[in-house]
Parts: structure tokens; C-alpha cells; sequence
């Protein structure tokens, strides 16, 4: 990343060209050459188009850039604009001709980090005042320039009391420099005036950042530490095509204007309160929509789970025994004993241990697995105050959660089982998931043994279902590994919801046991299973998903009646009836208020159907049916028919032919 230092280097470079690097080409064919040959060198080689072509090279899956003297042998491959991990490269590059346009414009900026990230790139800067919209217009503009200059990114690798001498200026990389033995071989990279400190790789010049848009600036801790001085962040994405930098700044307008904390609002939904921080207060349309969705899922669970509820507060020692009084403390809301005035009790931040108190409550036979316990609990999360979000990061919440208890023999079938329900509730929303396979994390509880098994039995169990996957190596549960499901919404955004977790370590922690064929006793294995991941996060993701414009079966408010005139309101409220009566969710706006200001307001709560009545209508028992998003476009219904067809998509849980744009 752009401004952080190298590791220690295996050799240092006098005796680098003492050795023989073996190269082998995608080809088969191998290339032997000295330790310290640069990557460009090597490319040269095979060839000047290729060479014209290269971004970077890759040595065993490392990437180079092609200025980079190379110190192993192995599979080496030449890295184009094609190859995705291209785009970091361009991006990382960003960061520092963004440095550098800053320090032309702005020579009193201290410089921090800038590293690539998933959807672009940012660089810290410590100044006086925080930047303004008309402070990136300058350094955008400034960034254009430099890239027309066309500044190769001169590497070198210097001493640790050289570098020193080279950042006297700029405390913040004297701080990172700080941290390093006197012995360690530290490169930096140059662009033109500016100069960073760095690891690399790059691309070859500043030429190549073609297609890129600063973004916006916020404010930023100096290396996330809060008691730390506050920079300035700047944040920026680039693009190797220019069409897919169209696309992406489309994607964030959309977001922008799809916010679920102004849609929300918007359809009176949900609000916040400093009393309460982090924890959503739901209007009576947004516990209509709340209570739709849970229903959904305990409709789709009834026959197979056995729901269950379970108190919110316990003692320290429940977690003490399940690993999460050492490990997860700091995010729980601890509660004084009155007696003792110490923390010894804490509001639950998850369901599972208490999951596992019901079921060490009864003994159970092999004959009752799997058993599958299934809660709608309320959790709470001490989650830092700048971290909340609207409806996306609170402190209060509520998990579709399950936990399963059953035998070795039974993962494979369960996994199964599991992954075909979560991807099928994905789809009732036109949400299509992608499957992540993440192992055990460097911090985690339980020996390697029981992860070995617990890893082996959880891929094989993937494998089987014939779905692809990607691997997330140290992603895993503290407990144990896990399947994540990363869904991706109408606007082509990345978010991590449902989760199937492999837990071989709380059925040891908390000695539970089922009663074998054998007679004998038996550990059973436990899964934890989240399928919206919380029903807060997953709305603020429907709303955005819909731009608030929800299926009929989810949406709150489903029909709005408008009579035209007050003559026809006493038919309009029979109609109203009818249709709550038979399970629509409909209102009656009888108001005052011109036809064309209440059609408007319907259409403001994106309400899907607007059935208005006249005098035609209410002498023939007709509707004349406005469908959301479908203009002044009407038809005219009869009333049975327009309900026997509301329903039909109640039932079905039809879609709208597209999702709002």
C-alpha cells in the first residue's frame, strides 16, 4: 500500500546477484536469471509487444512491478490491463499521484497512507482545515496535469537512517519509519517531486491513470487510533476503462439517491433518537414491513424448526464458559450487579449460548437429529458511536438465527439443506448470492485438530452441493469456519448477509451430548445459521435495493383507495373493507385535498396500486386501477377481479418486472 514500508527483504541486494532465479513461463518454457533482474528486464526478453502490454508481473502469485528487482524463482506471469489485479496497481498509483498533486497545491500537507481499496483508493493528509468540494475540483484537476506528465515510478531501496534523512519533514512517516530495525532494506518510490515511502508495486507512469474521480473527503483518526490526532481522507476510485468509471460513479448517484435513511423517512418507516442511539424506533409502516418479513421466514421455518425465545441478560460466567467473556467483551453492553457493583452480567450480543442451555435442559436421542432451534431475540452490540449508521450498523438488532445440534454423519445433507433455503429466501427479493468459503482466523478458540476436522467436513459438505465458491483463507468464525453468502442487489453492490458456521468447539466447551444407537453417549456438532443476517441491516438493504418501491406482498400500505368526490366516499370505505377483509393491507385517503395531490402523495409513498372511484366506477362496482410507476396509465377493474389479483401476487410474492432505476 502506498505509504507503508517494506518488510525485511530475504537477502539484501549485494548478494542477490550471487543467485539464479528459475522462471517458468505459462508456456512451460523457463527463463534463469540473475537475483535482482527486474521484472521489465525479464519481460524484454520475450518480447517488445508484450512488454508494451505489462503492467506488472506476478512471480508464484506475488505481484512485481516491473521495476522491482526480484529475489525468488517460480510461475511467472506477465500481469495486463485483463488481469484483475491490474486494477490495484492503478489504484495504488492513484493514491500517490493524488500526494502529489496535493503537495503542488498544498506544500504544508503532511502525508500519511494511501492505500487501494475494493472500490477505489484514498490518502490521508494532516492540515489545518479540512478540505473543501472546491479543494478537490483543484487537486483533480492538478492529478490530470501530473498524469500528463508522464513521471515514471522510480523505485529504491535505501537504509533506514537514509529514508529518515528523506521524510525529516513529514512526522507521520518518521512515525512508521520509527517502528523498523536499523538493519531492514526499505524502498520508496518517486514521481516527479513527490516522494513516498512504500512497498509498491505500481504502474510503470503516471500516464496511465487515465479515467479516475475524486469523491469526497471526510475525516479520518491517524492509523484508526481515536486518541489520535484527526486527518484529512480523501476519497478517490480510477478505472482502466472509462465506461466501467461511468458505471461505477452511476452506481454511487443511484446510492446516494436510494439511501435508506432518506427513503426511509421518506415512507415513514423508521426514526432515531438521541435517547436511544443505535437503536431504530419502527413507525407502524415499518413494523407492518418488519413483522411481513419476519413472518415470511417463520412461515418458511414452521415445519422444520422449533422457535424458540430466551432471556436477554446473563451472567459473566455463561460467557465465560462459551470464549466470549476473552475475546468479545469489549463489544458487549456489561450491566452491574447491584450486590457486588462489578460487571458481572451482560446483555447478549448472539443467541447461541443460550441455545445451548436449552438444550443441555433435556437429554436428547440420536433419533431427534438434527434439532433446530430458531429465535427472533433481540441482541445488543456496544458498537462505537461513530461507527452507527441509520439502519445498516446499530446497537440494537434481531437475527433470523438458528442453531442446529446433529450428528458428523448428518453435515453434508444439512449443509445442503441449509444453502438451498438461504439462496431461496434470497430469491423472493430478486437477489441473487455468491458463496464464500472462509477458514480458521490467526485469533480463534479450540485446537488445530478439531479445526483440521472441522474444516475438512465443512468443504466436503460445500463441495456437494455442485455451487461455486471462493476461498476467504483466516476469515472464520473464532469458533469455526463458515460459509458466507455474499448477495449482490439490483445496483450491482457486494453485501455479506447469511452465514452457515461449523462449530466443533461449544458442543466441547459446554459437554453436550446426545444419546446414541449405541445407547452410549455422543458429541454432537452445532451449526449456526443467519439467513438475513439481521432483519435491521437486511431492510436498509431492501429499501435500497427497491429504491423503497417493495413488492406488493411486502410492501406496507398495498392499495390506497381514492374516491374522487365525497359523494362516492361511502363506496370507497365498503371497497376499503372488502379489501381488508380479504388480507390486503389497503387505506382509504378520502381527504380534501384535490384528486391529483392525493395521487401524488400515493405515488410519493410509492404505494403499488391506487384505485380511484367515480361515479362510473361505483355504479358498475369497478375500479379504475393506477399501477405504481406505470404514469397516468390506467385500467378499469372490477372490484372482485382487482382483488382476487392483489391477492394472486400476495400469494406468489410476485416481483415487479423491474427493480425501480
Amino acid at each position: 500500500m502506498a505509504g507503508g514500508a517494506t518488510a525485511p527483504l530475504a537477502c539484501n541486494v549485494a548478494s542477490s546477484h550471487e543467485l539464479t532465479l528459475n522462471l517458468v513461463l505459462p508456456n512451460g518454457a523457463t527463463r534463469d536469471v540473475p537475483a535482482g533482474t527486474t521484472g521489465r528486464d525479464v519481460v524484454a526478453s520475450i518480447g517488445p509487444g508484450l512488454l508494451k502490454a505489462a503492467i506488472a508481473v506476478a512471480v508464484d502469485g506475488d505481484v512485481f512491478d516491473l521495476m522491482t528487482p526480484l529475489r525468488k524463482g517460480g510461475a511467472f506471469v506477465v500481469l495486463k490491463e485483463s488481469d484483475p489485479r491490474s486494477l490495484d496497481l492503478l489504484r495504488h498509483s492513484g493514491a500517490h499521484i493524488l500526494a502529489t498533486a496535493v503537495r503542488r497545491l498544498r506544500p504544508d500537507a503532511k502525508i500519511g497512507f494511501g492505500p487501494a481499496i475494493d472500490d477505489g483508493f484514498y490518502y490521508d493528509f494532516e492540515v489545518d482545515k479540512p478540505f473543501t468540494p472546491e479543494d478537490l475540483e483543484a487537486f483533480e484537476a492538478e492529478m490530470v496535469k501530473v498524469a500528463a506528465e508522464k513521471f515514471p515510478f522510480l523505485r529504491e531501496e535505501v537504509s533506514k537512517s537514509e529514508a529518515q534523512k528523506r521524510f525529516a519533514d513529514d512526522p507521520l512517516k518518521l512515525e512508521r519509519l520509527a517502528e523498523f530495525s536499523d538493519d531492514e532494506i526499505i524502498s520508496t518510490y518517486t514521481d516527479g517531486p513527490f516522494i513516498d515511502l512504500c512497498r509498491g508495486p505500481h504502474v510503470p507512469d503516471t500516464s496511465y491513470l487515465k479515467n479516475f474521480k475524486l469523491l469526497s473527503a471526510a475525516a479520518a483518526y491517524w492509523r484508526g487510533d481515536e486518541t489520535r490526532q484527526m486527518l484529512q481522507r480523501i476519497y478517490a476510485t480510477a478505472f482502466w476503462k472509462k465506461d466501467e468509471l461511468e458505471a461505477h460513479l452511476h452506481r454511487i448517484t443511484e446510492a446516494r439517491r436510494r439511501d435508506h435513511r432518506v427513503v426511509g423517512k421518506q415512507l415513514d418507516l423508521f426514526m432515531f433518537h438521541p435517547f436511544a442511539p443505535g437503536a431504530a424506533f419502527w413507525t407502524e409502516r415499518g413494523t407492518l414491513l418488519y413483522n411481513t418479513l419476519v413472518d415470511f421466514v417463520r412461515g418458511l421455518q414452521r415445519a422444520d424448526y422449533k422457535e424458540i425465545k430466551t432471556p436477554l441478560l446473563y451472567n459473566k460466567g455463561l460467557w465465560e464458559t462459551s470464549g466470549h467473556w476473552g475475546k468479545y467483551r469489549e463489544n458487549m453492553f456489561l450491566v452491574l450487579d447491584s450486590e457486588t457493583s462489578e460487571h458481572d452480567f451482560s446483555l447478549k450480543p448472539m443467541n447461541c449460548p443460550s441455545h445451548y442451555l436449552m438444550y443441555l435442559a433435556k437429554k436428547h436421542s440420536y433419533r431427534e437429529l438434527p434439532l433446530r432451534y430458531a429465535t427472533f431475540d433481540v441482541l445488543h452490540r456496544n458498537e462505537i458511536s461513530g461507527a452507527l449508521s441509520g439502519l445498516t450498523r446499530v446497537r440494537q438488532f434481531a437475527q433470523d438465527d438458528c442453531h442446529v445440534f446433529l450428528m458428523q454423519s448428518q453435515i453434508r445433507d444439512e449443509v445442503e439443506r441449509l444453502t438451498k433455503f438461504i439462496l431461496g429466501y434470497y430469491s423472493a427479493f430478486g437477489l441473487t448470492a455468491r458463496l464464500k468459503f472462509a477458514t480458521r482466523p490467526e485469533t480463534r478458540i479450540g485446537t488445530d485438530e478439531l479445526w483440521d476436522g472441522a474444516e475438512l467436513a465443512l468443504r466436503e459438505a460445500l463441495d456437494a452441493t455442485g455451487l461455486p465458491y471462493e476461498l476467504k483463507p483466516g476469515d472464520g468464525a473464532f469458533y469455526g469456519p463458515k460459509i458466507d453468502f455474499d448477495v449482490t442487489d439490483s445496483i450491482g453492490r457486494h453485501w455479506q448477509l447469511g452465514t452457515i458456521q461449523l462449530d466443533y468447539n461449544a458442543p466441547d466447551r459446554f459437554d453436550l451430548n446426545y444419546t446414541g444407537e449405541d445407547n452410549a453417549d455422543h458429541r454432537p456438532v452445532v451449526i449456526h445459521r443467519a439467513v438475513s443476517g439481521s432483519f435491521e441491516r437486511f431492510i436498509a438493504i431492501l429499501i435500497e435495493h427497491f429504491a423503497g418501491a417493495f413488492p406488493v406482498w411486502l410492501a406496507p400500505e398495498q392499495v390506497r383507495v381514492l374516491p374522487i368526490a365525497d359523494d362516492f366516499a361511502p363506496v370507497a370505505r365498503e371497497v376499503t373493507q372488502r379489501m381488508r377483509d380479504a388480507g390486503i393491507r389497503a387505506t382509504l385517503d378520502d381527504g380534501n385535498d384535490t384528486l391529483n395531490y392525493r395521487i401524488r402523495e400515493a405515488e410519493t409513498m410509492k404505494t403499488p396500486y391506487m384505485a380511484v372511484i367515480g361515479k362510473r366506477e361505483a355504479e358498475a362496482g369497478t375500479l379504475a386501477v393506477r399501477e405504481r410507476g406505470q404514469g397516468k396509465k390506467q385500467e378499469v377493474v372490477a372490484v372482485d377481479a382487482f382483488i382476487a389479483r392483489v391477492l394472486e401476487e400476495i400469494r406468489t410474492r410476485a416481483l415487479p418486472v423491474a427493480v425501480e432505476s
